[in-house]
């Protein structure tokens, strides 16, 4: 350590090297991030070429329609000994096919990434959001308990009924056309006739059902009536084509034959009705209640990973933090939680007002652009209502960090964009339910780590980040801005933190890992030490006796005299929990420390630190309930699996497997679990001491979903492979011998399910399919109908008769990305793609199903699952890496089934 006063000196060469090579991490934390978006825009391009042959293929058949018809027109009239003529009829339905095509093109457009969402589309997907209360609310936002979820319509009104024609002599529709492999997103036209229920499908799709289209000559040989009769419904039938394009299709049910047809993107989908229900089943019918509710009991993570300053200690004994989309105040000695529900997406910022008790925290910008829209929210952490929301309409991106003012006890509040420009605005936060803004400017070119306010000085603001300290000065509503000055001293790539001592100067921590004092009025150093960390300096705290302690890259925590002298106490962290990105005051001498392993530890320099709350680091996939105690299994792209306690509320024990984990599973009795990685390969360990008994390879793709058979004597291992790979088990669980492939999809399997007598599977792929397997030979079931009687053990393929009602109307088949059934009670539940969890009775086979919503995490949910009793839900979170436990309680208006 080396201290300089305002002239400065030379560095030293060790100096040098280590601020270069902090220099270097700090590019190639920049250069990952910029791979990341271009990763992005990679696969939204690849969404929109789908999008792009999609409407391709839709104009295809709408040309191929209007020949079709033209070519039939003529024919007629050729019948009738007149010469072909263009009518008023045929103008009308030429015209109404191009509109009808313009509609799908709209349609097709606005699931487009990047694009803004038409008026219909936000409407549609407002029903994502129907638990979380009103940005401009300033009630009971949310509570010390989930917000009371609200119940979905029982059904959309559709303003185009369209009713299927039957006709009484099952013969083949003339102008049905074939369904081709490479239209799967194409808006197929609806059945003419019930005998397209009985058309044979020579089709790898086993559940679309194909007419064969007429050639010129067979055309020929039909009477004139009937021609004319096949073109005026074949004109019909267009014209439900083209109400339908303007909304989702409705599904279709033929009694006669027990099949309902939905669609999903336009693409049927067959469905078989169990046979007691085929006399009475109305797909559009009445939906149960749902009989269970939700209530969030715990939330397991916390996100330190690239977020500072997000740890407090409130005056009531709880820490206060965020992961995903809730705040989170914890009591440690009593064991307790409480959540802020009030936000829609991602929480990037929180600041804590004076008197300890008023919080603002700043969210990103979200799905839905009406309810996700980034703002800032200002609530009462006591009885946690939402006192103001602030900055709707003029947040671009995400509030990157905000602060309130001290000196004048706490009436301004200032915060920054991350939009390109950082825009830096002070409010007036407490006038008005909205705010009132007092200015806004232009804060930096380069990226803002912090922003606060001066203790001492009412007027003075200090931001950092990028290649940058800035000293803003506001008076009369005009903000006067200073840079700060490194004159003869090395000017480092990051200004990571700041702070202020009980006197006003400004204390900086950089990327070079050095600690710069700045004379209070002033934008010049005053005093500088060198080497306080090897790496960047995290998080400084000024305590109330005026001594200092820094946290840093290099995971220590040293503590400094009012003068910056080292008063010897240092604190190593150990490397599993990451280094310390925060550091705050507990309660007396005790010090909270948010990591960037996304842990929260408590302890003192003489007492070792030990962890308040553990998270996954990366995105998390895998869920496995445990079957006989009440606990859970998760793993994830963090290459470690954690075995978590609800009751306790502790992680059990963690284990690192070296790879990214995407799927898991326990053995029927509870000893064994197996985990699916990423490369192909499954391991089958030991659940009590994490043992590792064995290692399987199937093919080099991701293994999606891993299930054990009912009786326990089968393991089912689905690939992205598009194979099932069965393997019979032995030895208590730890002996695997495979059985055979079964072999059918054309995508990557997504889900399964046995039968409740262990001989029968059932799966979903990436394409909606729903295939069906007899396990032991593993082959296909090409009848598909004969199983619509088959009880299943679970429900977690999302696409079957059961789970119809699950799907929203316009949904794409890939929103909704997991599904679970209570083992007790009639109870359904699903996550999507908006962070949302749904409650739905079970079976939920009528469309557009009542249901319960609810909100939390902020990046598609990957997993749900209930424990072995239904006395709790788990649900997991993708890249917000958050994983909730909710408390499953009876609905009284509802009865169980």
């Amino acid at each position: 350590m080396r201290i300089e006063g305002e002239n400065g000196a030379p560095v030293s060469p060790g100096s040098s090297a280590a601020s270069n090579s902090s220099a270097d991490e700090m590019i190639e934390n920049e250069n990952q991030s910029l791979r990341d978006r271009v990763a992005d825009l990679e696969k939204k391009v690849h969404e929109q070429t789908d999008e792009i042959m999609c409407l391709r293929s839709t104009l295809a058949d709408v040309l191929r329609r209007i020949s079709t018809i033209e070519g039939a027109r003529a024919l007629a009239n050729n019948h009738a000994g007149g010469r072909a003529t263009p009518t008023k009829d045929t103008v009308r339905l030429r015209h109404n096919n191009s509109d009808s095509a313009r509609d799908v093109s709209k349609r097709a457009s606005s699931y487009l990434p990047g694009r803004s969402p038409s008026s219909t589309q936000i409407s549609r997907r407002g029903v994502h959001y129907q638990s979380t209360s009103s940005l401009y609310s300033d009630g009971h936002s949310s509570s010390s308990v989930s917000p009371a979820p609200s119940p979905s319509p029982t059904q959309a009104n559709n303003p185009h009924p369209v009713h299927t024609a039957r006709h009484t002599t099952p013969s083949p529709s003339p102008f049905a056309s074939p369904a081709r492999p490479h239209q799967l997103g194409v808006l197929n036209k609806r059945w003419a006739s019930t005998s397209d229920f009985a058309t044979p499908a020579h089709h790898q799709y086993h559940h679309l059902a194909p007419s064969p289209t007429p050639t010129n000559s067979q055309l020929a040989r039909r009477p004139n009536s009937g021609s004319l009769h096949n073109l005026n419904h074949l004109r019909s039938s267009n014209s439900q084509l083209n109400l339908s394009r303007h909304g989702a299709k409705e599904a279709q049910y033929n009694g006669e034959e027990g099949i309902v047809k939905m669609y999903l993107r336009g693409r049927p989908i067959n469905l078989y009705v169990p046979t007691p229900m085929r006399e009475t089943y109305v797909p559009n019918g009445p939906s149960s209640s749902p009989p269970a509710k939700l209530k969030l009991e715990w939330v397991y993570g916390y996100r330190g990973r690239d977020c500072r300053n997000n740890v407090y200690q409130l005056p009531t004994g709880e820490i206060v933090y965020f992961v995903a989309a809730v705040v989170v105040l914890y009591n440690v000695e009593d064991q307790m939680q409480r959540h802020y529900l009030g936000h829609t997406d991602d929480i990037k910022c929180l600041a804590v007002h004076p008197n300890k008790l008023l919080i603002a925290t700043g969210q990103t910008a979200g799905h839905d652009r009406r309810d996700a829209r980034p703002h800032i929210r200002v609530w009462d952490s006591v009885s946690l209502n939402t006192l103001h929301v602030i900055g709707i309409s003029d947040i671009e991106r995400s509030v990157a960090c905000l602060a309130f003012s001290k000196a004048d006890g706490g009436s301004l509040l200032v915060a920054v964009d991350e939009a390109p420009d950082h825009n830096m605005s002070v409010w007036d936060w407490s006038r008005g339910e909205r705010g009132y803004k007092l200015l806004e400017t232009k804060c930096s070119a380069d990226q803002v780590l912090a922003v606060d306010f001066s203790p001492v000085d009412r007027s003075t603001i200090i931001t950092c980040g990028k290649n940058h300290i800035s000293f803003w000065n506001y008076e009369s509503g005009m903000l006067a801005k200073r840079m700060g000055v490194f004159e003869n001293r090395e000017r480092p790539k990051y200004v990571t933190s700041i702070s202020f001592t009980d006197t006003g100067n400004v204390i900086s921590g950089d990327s070079n890992g050095n600690l710069l004092i700045w004379q209070r009025g002033g934008n010049t150093v005053y005093k500088m030490v060198r080497g306080a960390h090897d790496g960047p300096v995290f998080s400084i705290l000024v305590q109330k006796d005026g001594g200092i302690i820094t946290g840093g890259k290099d995971g220590r925590i040293v503590e400094w005299d009012r003068d910056l002298e080292r008063t010897g106490n240092v604190i190593e962290i150990p490397e599993q929990y990451g280094s310390p990105r925060v550091v705050t005051s507990g309660r007396g001498s005790q010090l909270v420390v948010g990591t960037t392993r996304n842990c929260v530890l408590g302890g003192t320099f003489t007492f070792p630190l030990r962890p308040v709350m553990q998270g996954h680091t990366e995105e998390l996939w895998a869920l496995a309930p445990h079957p006989g105690h009440h606990q859970f299994l998760t793993a994830g792209y963090d290459r470690t699996c954690y075995l978590w306690d609800t009751m306790a509320h502790t992680i059990v024990w963690s284990k690192d497997i070296g790879e990214h984990a995407q799927s898991a599973a326990f053995s029927n009795n509870g000893e064994i679990v197996i985990i699916g990685t990423t490369s192909g390969r499954w391991f089958v360990m030991d659940s009590e001491t994490r043992e590792m008994y064995s290692q399987h390879q199937d093919g080099n793709e991701p293994i999606q979903v891993l299930k054990f058979s009912p009786n326990g004597q089968y393991l089912a291992v689905g690939s992205r492979d598009n194979n099932i790979y069965i393997y019979q088990v032995s030895e208590d669980c730890r002996k695997y011998t495979r059985v055979g492939r079964c072999q059918g999809h054309s995508s990557f399997v997504t889900h399964l399910d046995w039968s409740a007598d262990s001989q029968f599977l059932q799966t979903n792929s990436g394409d909606y399919e729903l295939l069906f397997w007899n396990a032991g030979l593993c082959r296909q079931i090409a009848q598909t109908s004969q199983m619509r009687d088959v009880e299943w053990a679970t429900q977690s393929c999302t696409l079957t008769f059961a789970t119809l009602g699950i799907w929203p109307e316009g949904t794409d088949g890939t929103d909704i990305n997991t599904c679970a059934k209570a083992n007790q009670m009639d109870l359904l539940a699903t996550g999507d793609d908006f962070g949302k969890i749904k409650l739905f009775a079970s079976p939920a086979c009528q469309q557009r199903a009542r249901c319960l919503e609810y909100g939390g995490h902020s990046s598609h949910v990957t997993a749900v699952g209930f424990l072995q009793d239904d006395s709790r839900m788990i649900s997991t979170g993708g890249r917000d890496t958050a994983v909730m436990q909710w408390v499953v309680s009876s609905n009284s208006s509802s009865s169980h089934r």
